[in-house]
């Protein structure tokens, strides 16, 4: 007789959506096993058939992020393919913020991770970056996305509104003479309209990725490649 349970068969990719979906609602600090398993409509314990302990079901999450984050080819153009990597992962990122702090901690990293690792290495490797400068150039562009995100994700606003209100408000609290290039900047740029603190993003972007494409120049001059 056919099962008259409406609910999909549980299974680990099911699982790990679910913890996504939770961890997005909650914070991942805040989820728990039970909770989890009140998500998917079973007991805690069923989730050990899927999933080993808390790290394998990170891992997993993690894993499922780094998924969703734009894989560069490896004839892509490095300079397009790295500014196109990073939107995408600041997009995925601000989707998912509980993971900024986890996408670097994880010893079991799955495939997605992975992959994505490799393909970023591959394009940066095909398009002329030795190893010294590949392992610069992942390194500066995860720290600027990464904390970027993280100083995002933790900002007191989120939108120019609310950015311009609460600088007026600090305005408002200062004597004046006090903190004269705060009350200049804040004055002249923050309060603004059409100042958004996110924009702030592309600028350090260029930044890195124009300060990448000189010391690959020349290292292409000095015939520096390995």
């Amino acid at each position: 007789m056919p099962s008259t349970d409406p609910r999909p068969r549980l299974d680990r990719e099911r699982v790990l959506r679910a913890a996504v979906a939770l961890a997005d609602e909650i914070g991942v600090t805040a989820m728990s096993m039970r909770k989890l398993g009140e998500a998917v409509g079973v007991e805690a314990m069923s989730l050990y058939n899927h999933v080993v302990n808390r790290d394998d079901l990170l891992d997993g999450m993690v894993d499922r992020v780094f998924a969703e984050f734009d894989l560069p080819e490896v004839d892509d153009d490095w300079k397009v393919a790295m500014r196109r990597r990073a939107h995408s992962a600041r997009a995925v990122l601000r989707m998912h913020p509980w993971a900024i702090a986890l996408v670097e901690s994880r010893t079991s990293p799955g495939p997605a991770t992975l992959t994505h690792l490799d393909a970023v290495l591959g394009c940066l490797r095909a398009s002329g970056f030795s190893l010294e400068l590949t392992g610069h150039a992942v390194a500066l562009l995860d720290a600027y996305t990464y904390g970027f995100a993280m100083q995002e994700a933790t900002l007191p606003f989120d939108t120019g509104d609310q950015t311009a209100e609460l600088a007026e408000s600090m305005l408002a609290e200062m004597s004046p003479g006090d903190y004269p290039h705060l009350v200049e900047f804040a004055s002249g740029r923050v309060i603004q309209p059409g100042y958004d603190f996110g924009d702030e993003y592309d600028f350090g972007l260029d930044v890195v990725l124009d300060g990448l494409e000189r010391h690959l120049d020349a290292e292409s001059v000095g015939g520096r490649r390995q």
